[in-house]
């Protein structure tokens, strides 16, 4: 395990370097400025992702596959996430993840309407979409479709499973002296019994999770900050001077540079949103929905959720928590990781908060664990078809368990290389069909300043699975 580890840390240490950044930090400038702002649509958005499309096709609910998106992205990465990137890369990593969504935003909206308009059709009436399929109908690039099936498949077990259930059961472990091993199997048996019905098990089970967690955990970080509010200008400016001029250690905190804050504010970013990594589009493409933009507008409010509100709240409360009592967390140096360092944080909260923070964190993990689990078996369907779709499964159940007992670090460094692997195949494809997704926002949104939202496609492509050769 300790070679794994170091093999991943060296392979990090070249995918997470600056020309990445660069692309996916550039790709989410790009596209917010391609599809003229569309981060202004934000509105029309949410108000889209709670209205039935009753005329469109697809196997699941707008709402549906918002919540499952929603459920795949609302995890570790916002609370546990968060912690990693401030204990690495200091408090200015929170400002980079923010801009991250922020921007990020624009990438979700346009990897959505490409996964959305380039679906198929399958004989039993199934929607499958997704980067892979973009890649290789809309730009007649079937290898570097079949690459992003592979890593798509792969990354489900890193960002999908192990890192959300070793998560899970480290704080369970902190908290109520549970051994990791128990939570794995708990975990793994209750992964075991959606799944296995597919992605209409999967969205229900979201649909009815996603918003009382979200709302649960919000209301808890809302109390922290009430407590904190001395602390609160401070840890603004301290936030935003920090992400652009090197941090000396102090304070709790560890001493890191511009492009340490940069480096995990971007990597945990990425981690926590998925914008840029195709994930989320991949379920987009199974929405009821009758054209691209209207899907893609609702996939977009994800990416608001889940960073613009949920980590930068997180961030607040962690940072606060640190500028109140630095003893508490190192005193003035000592890196801890980033489950101990949230731990602290909900500590506050008399008796409720270690309670909170438990119940967030099994409820964010679990959903995540579903979400990916229908990404990680489109992928490896793709690559092979139906018949990899059960065995598919049981390994990814199998994983959950074996993540909930591994290394921490281990499998963080895992997860983090797999992302950097699935998105670039993804921003590739976005980049290269940029034209593609200007011309259908502006036909839907902004001809003749009339929205068009609800007009049919132009037009919508039918095409069956056996046709793409």
């Amino acid at each position: 395990m300790e070679a794994i580890n170091n093999f991943f840390t060296w392979l990090n240490g070249y995918l997470w370097g600056p020309p990445f950044l660069i692309l996916l930090v550039g790709t989410h400038l790009f596209m917010t400025f391609r599809t003229g702002f569309i981060q202004r649509k934000i509105g029309l958005g949410i108000k889209l992702s709670v209205t039935k499309d009753k005329d469109g096709a697809g196997d699941v609910s707008q709402f549906g596959a918002l919540t499952t998106a929603l459920a795949a992205t609302i995890g570790t990465g916002n609370i546990v996430g968060v912690g990693t990137a401030i204990a690495l890369g200091g408090p200015g990593a929170v400002l980079w993840m923010w801009l991250t969504g922020v921007f990020g935003i624009a990438t979700k909206y346009a990897e959505s309407l490409v996964a959305v308009k380039y679906r198929v059709k399958t004989a039993d009436g199934t929607m499958l979409g997704g980067a892979m399929y973009a890649l290789e109908r809309g730009l007649n690039m079937k290898w570097l479709g079949i690459l992003f099936a592979i890593f798509a498949a792969l990354t489900a077990f890193g960002i999908g499973s192990s890192v959300q259930a070793n998560a899970v059961s480290k704080v369970v472990y902190q908290n109520f002296g549970v051994p990791l091993w128990v939570s794995g199997v708990v975990m793994a048996v209750l992964v075991g019994i959606v799944v296995i019905g597919g992605v209409k098990w999967i969205t229900r089970t979201c649909e009815a999770l996603v918003p009382f967690m979200a709302a649960f955990y919000v209301i808890g970080c809302a109390v922290i900050l009430v407590m904190n509010r001395e602390y609160l200008a401070e840890s603004i400016s301290l936030i935003c001077v920090s992400a652009f001029t090197p941090h000396a250690a102090g304070g709790g905190f560890v001493g890191a540079s511009v492009l340490m804050a940069a480096r995990y504010g971007v990597a945990r970013g990425l981690f926590s949103n998925e914008s840029g990594m195709g994930s989320a589009p991949i379920v987009a493409a199974a929405a009821q929905t009758r054209n691209p933009v209207r899907q893609a507008l609702v996939s977009a409010t994800g990416t608001f959720w889940d960073t613009v509100i949920i980590c930068a709240m997180t961030g607040l409360v962690l940072v606060s928590t640190i500028l109140a009592d630095p003893q508490a967390v190192g005193n003035g140096g000592g890196a801890i990781d980033g489950a101990a360092l949230t731990s602290i944080a909900f500590g506050q909260i008399p008796v409720i908060g270690p309670i909170v923070l438990t119940f967030g964190l099994i409820t964010f993990a679990f959903s995540t664990i579903l979400g990916w689990s229908y990404y990680g078996e489109r992928g490896a369907e793709y690559l092979i078809g139906k018949p990899v779709i059960v065995p598919y499964r049981v390994v990814y159940v199998a994983v959950t368990f074996i993540g909930a007992v591994m290394s921490l670090d281990a499998v963080w460094n895992i997860a983090d290389a797999l992302n950097a692997l699935m998105a670039i195949p993804n921003l590739i494809c976005i980049l290269l069909l940029s034209g593609i997704i200007a011309k259908e926002t502006k036909y839907y949104l902004t001809d003749n300043n009339i929205e068009k939202i609800d007009d049919t496609p132009i037009p919508f492509i039918d095409n069956s699975r056996k046709k793409l050769g």
